[in-house]
């Protein structure tokens, strides 16, 4: 039985595992099997489904778009990013978006890697995507707004703090939450309790760094899983692109309980020396994971 658990001061009910998009896009993934794998986890009990627009040029979109036809639409917490930092730029991939998930509204738009100290300033200036976010919000295609990243938490806090200095609350945040994570740059120790005190909804991701983690032999699936859950996490987003990885999920959630504080330490004090100068989190170190690194044309106008 997947539990469920509260988005934060939105109210929501959504399940404690949430469904990755980019690994839904992935060319070794058969489209039919893409489908498959998001009607099997929201027939499961997942309702939480995570997607962006530049997944794989859309791809990881278009697939789940088909996958929620036949009345799967209803049944799920429908989420998805954007990386455009000026008003046209988001205003056009917000409408990419809906179409792409066959659509009229998203529960959820987030702005995507916000990895640069400058991002909130772009993001939040006159003219900026916020503008066109509202805008949906108004227009009725978004319902929540949060933000994601995975560089550093000293970023989500400039992100948080400009955010608040305009008077706007974001009511989700995305970050990686890990085993890992918990030693070096962690956004678990320096964002996760503000976060918790302004009851924004907590979305963790990368509980296995993308696999990565598990190269270091110190923890496995399930205890990645785990850990992440045990903390106040609303959803634990994991990437699945095969059937066994969704079991994987589906029986972490499953057989998830309370961790004590004895098997939270006996978790990191193995993962600990791994853990140091992020070898194992690469997202943080390098620019392997950064996709608007890459395209910075997705960006849009940026000053």
């Amino acid at each position: 039985m997947i539990p469920y658990r509260t988005l934060g001061r939105t109210g929501e009910r959504v399940s404690a595992i949430g469904l990755g998009g980019y690994h839904l896009g992935k060319p070794y993934l058969e489209e039919s099997e893409s489908i498959r794998i998001v009607r099997t986890a929201i027939d499961r009990g997942v309702t939480f489904l995570d997607n962006s627009w530049d997944y794989y040029d859309g791809q990881s979109e278009l697939r789940m778009g088909k996958a929620l036809r036949d009345g799967y639409r209803q049944r799920a917490f429908l989420m998805t990013k954007i990386d455009g930092r000026d008003k046209p730029t988001a205003a056009r991939q917000i409408d990419e978006s809906l179409r792409r998930l066959q659509t009229d509204h998203v529960d959820l738009l987030q702005h995507h890697e916000v990895i640069r100290i400058e991002d909130a300033g772009r993001i939040f200036t006159a003219g900026g995507a916020m503008e066109a976010v509202l805008e949906a919000k108004r227009a009725g295609k978004v319902r929540y707004i949060g933000f994601t990243g995975h560089k550093s938490p000293e970023i989500h806090l400039k992100t948080l703090a400009t955010a608040a200095s305009q008077q706007f609350y974001f009511d989700t945040v995305q970050m990686p939450l890990n085993v890992m994570d918990a030693h070096y740059q962690s956004f678990e120790k320096k964002v996760l309790p503000l976060l918790v005190k302004q009851e924004v909804g907590v979305l963790g991701m990368k509980p296995m760094g993308d696999a990565v983690i598990l190269e270091s032999k110190t923890a496995t699936p399930i205890e990645c899983l785990h850990y992440a859950m045990n903390l106040p996490t609303s959803v634990v987003i994991t990437g699945c692109d095969s059937m066994e990885r969704l079991e994987q999920a589906l029986s972490a959630a499953g057989s998830f309980r309370p961790m004590s504080p004895r098997e939270v330490d006996a978790l990191l004090a193995k993962t600990a020396r791994a853990a140091r100068e992020g070898r194992f989190e690469p997202y943080k170190t390098t620019h392997k994971h950064d996709s608007t690194m890459a395209h910075p044309e997705w960006l849009g106008a940026v000053t």
